[in-house]
């Protein structure tokens, strides 16, 4: 082969085309592919009850955390730093506005559910202003009741159950109101699949 017909990095146009062959058929399997086997998704891991721990390294207490008010919180905390800041470990834990039942000093005022949005994985946040008070996607317009956690505009509300409703954590609260995160149970009848959803 002479070298006007290799391109710059030195590769032949037959093996280009190999390699865009090669991708294309990655590409149109992709979608029948088990992802949740890839993703760093804890579900062969034996969790226990660990406490609700807020960024400003203080554990959660249902008599002092905000009504209407949401923090960013790491779930499950490894001992890599690196680890810890995967968007699949990111979680917006919420209390309830007032309306929804956030006044209440138990458990059932607070959600938490997984950041990465149940369309194309960018992460959403909760916006607690009047009007708003729910979670919004910025990458495509996804919305998602705090309440439940199940979308209702946008195109994640277009999928099919369980993807269209965000995994989701469960908690407990010692006789001081501070707040534990209770083991999950990684599913869709249960808790959830981070980046799939679950059955509400």
């Amino acid at each position: 082969m002479s070298e006007q017909e290799k391109g710059p990095g030195g590769m032949s146009r037959r093996d280009f085309l190999k390699l865009m062959g090669a991708a294309g058929t990655s590409v149109a399997f992709a979608p029948f592919v088990s992802w949740g086997k890839f993703l760093p998704n804890p579900s062969s891991v034996t969790l226990t009850k660990v406490p609700v721990i807020l960024p400003d390294g203080t554990q959660a207490n249902l008599n002092t955390f905000p009504i209407n008010h949401a923090e960013v919180i790491t779930y499950p905390e490894t001992e890599d730093e690196v680890l810890n800041e995967e968007a699949f470990r990111k979680w917006q834990f919420i209390r309830l506005p007032e309306k929804f039942g956030g006044e209440r000093k138990d458990v059932s005022a607070f959600r938490a559910y997984s950041m990465v949005c149940l369309h194309l994985w960018c992460l959403w946040k909760y916006w607690p202003d009047e009007g708003r008070m729910r979670g919004e996607c910025p990458c495509h317009g996804s919305m998602y009741d705090v309440r439940t956690g199940t979308s209702f505009l946008g195109p994640a509300s277009l999928q099919a159950a369980p993807s269209n409703t965000l995994p989701k954590l469960d908690f407990e609260a010692d006789s001081d109101g501070f707040m534990f995160i209770s083991p999950p149970k990684w599913g869709v009848n249960e808790n959830g699949v981070v980046g799939y959803g679950r059955f509400a």
